[in-house]
């Protein structure tokens, strides 16, 4: 089984940024694709950007684009979202997930394991 573990969230200004970590360890993949989602009190999960281990391409919400990074050091199993030009909307808990495929997906229900998320706050 491989286990995510997400880090790097906390509480920060309007305009700020944060960058959170995503570690996987465990079993690993030979191809996997990797996501962050958030969701916030009340709403439903919501997908925010993957990766694709195989071909490194990427797919963004268009709510982040432009303002979110995803980036990956495979050497260390991270997965990294770097957050610029944080807003209060963007208040959330951010999960990472795997999904035992290369090919990226925009939904939750395709990722077969998730971290335990990590709160962000975003102040006004």
């Amino acid at each position: 089984q491989v286990q995510l573990v997400e880090s790097g969230g906390g509480l920060v200004q309007a305009g700020g940024s944060l960058r959170l970590s995503c570690v996987a360890s465990g079993r690993t993949f030979s191809s996997y694709a990797m996501g962050w989602f958030r969701q916030a009190p009340g709403k439903e999960r919501e997908f925010l950007v993957t990766i694709s281990s195989i071909t490194g391409s990427t797919l963004y919400a268009d709510s982040v684009k432009g303002r979110f990074t995803i980036s990956r050091d495979t050497a260390k199993n991270t997965v990294y979202l770097q957050m610029n030009s944080l807003k209060p909307e963007d208040t959330a808990v951010y999960y990472c997930a795997i999904r035992r495929t290369g090919v990226p997906s925009t939904t939750q229900y395709d990722y077969d394991t998730w971290g335990q998320g990590t709160q962000v706050t975003v102040s006004s």
